[in-house]
């Protein structure tokens, strides 16, 4: 496995347990359609959280969050309908990014933010 996808991995290692300690359920991760994977489909207080992970090890090029471009979301979208439907979920459901940045010595922080973008 490359180097850039092994830090993918452990960011979404770190944002699934960072959740579980803020009390959600993890119902699954890496959940793929055809065209798109959702990091994270997680669960808390009857709404269901699909989160998207972007690590990064520096902040050269911006943070990790401005890469969650509106091609992306709408590929969220499309994979999060495609879940509900499978799921028969018709309650709430809520869009996050967490970002995760490595610095020097491998020590992560963390960044959660919440509703952070609206199916269309």
């Amino acid at each position: 496995m490359a180097v850039h996808n092994q830090i993918g991995k452990k960011g979404e290692q770190l944002a699934a347990e960072f959740l579980l300690q803020k009390g959600y359920e993890i119902l699954d991760t890496n959940w793929n359609t055809e065209k798109a994977e959702i990091d994270i489909i997680a669960y808390l207080n009857k709404i269901i959280v699909f989160v998207e992970v972007k690590t990064r090890t520096n902040l050269d090029f911006g943070l990790p969050e401005d890469f969650v471009t509106k091609a992306k979301e709408k590929l969220l979208e499309n994979a999060a309908q495609a879940y509900l439907e499978i799921m028969e979920h018709n309650g709430e459901i809520r869009f996050d990014i967490i970002s995760v940045v490595f610095d020097h010595s491998g020590k992560a922080t963390l960044n959660h933010i919440e509703d952070a973008f609206w199916p269309y």
